[in-house]
């Protein structure tokens, strides 16, 4: 049963980012996507409550899941890097989605789904260390570094994603390994 249930999820995807490629997310309609997919409209709902629900589980289950195990090995330059590759090599939706704003804009769905995925890890970790600040939480530890890659993925996919993957992920490790001082004076 979860096996179809995933089989549907994934031709709801692909019939959206079709669609979204051919014109705006904001003109969508349901309709349109379960005729694109071959199903009838009572089975998107049965899976999903909008389209903005939608857009969520792409970016959770092809862009963000990946990266999971990559995480928890400690390979964050390689989940960044997988990060951007997945992005660029969908470019044309990820062009369109990123125009997606106000409630429900791509980029407050990208953070939060960030977000979650770094709290998840957070969690999953073992804290061996002493507490550290009690303003230090693991809330606001994903919070911060949610806002900050989703700065960098937003502002890259804008600017047309010229940047390749690898020089991206770099140009985000310099930033983030860095003070605040210390990259304003290497400019």
């Amino acid at each position: 049963m979860a096996g179809q249930k995933e089989t549907v999820d994934m031709l709801l995807a692909e019939s959206f980012k079709e669609l979204a490629c051919q014109q705006a997310i904001e003109k969508i309609t349901i309709k349109e996507i379960t005729d694109k997919a071959g199903v009838i409209r009572p089975t998107f709902y049965n899976h999903f409550q909008d389209k903005y629900e939608l857009l969520e589980w792409i970016i959770r289950t092809q862009i963000l899941e990946p990266t999971k195990p990559l995480i928890h090995a400690g390979m964050t330059d390689e989940a960044l890097l997988l990060i951007f590759t997945t992005v660029k090599s969908d470019s044309e939706f990820y062009q369109k989605a990123v125009r997606l704003e106000g409630q429900n804009s791509f980029e407050e769905i990208t953070r939060k789904c960030i977000a979650d995925m770094l709290l998840e890890v957070i969690h999953g970790k073992e804290h061996t260390k002493g507490k550290g600040h009690p303003w230090l939480t693991p809330e606001h530890i994903s919070q911060y570094y949610a806002w900050s890659m989703c700065f960098v993925v937003v502002s890259w996919i804008k600017g047309g994603m010229t940047v390749e993957p690898r020089e991206i992920t770099d140009i985000y490790n310099y930033i983030i390994t860095r003070s605040m001082m210390e990259v304003i004076e290497e400019l």
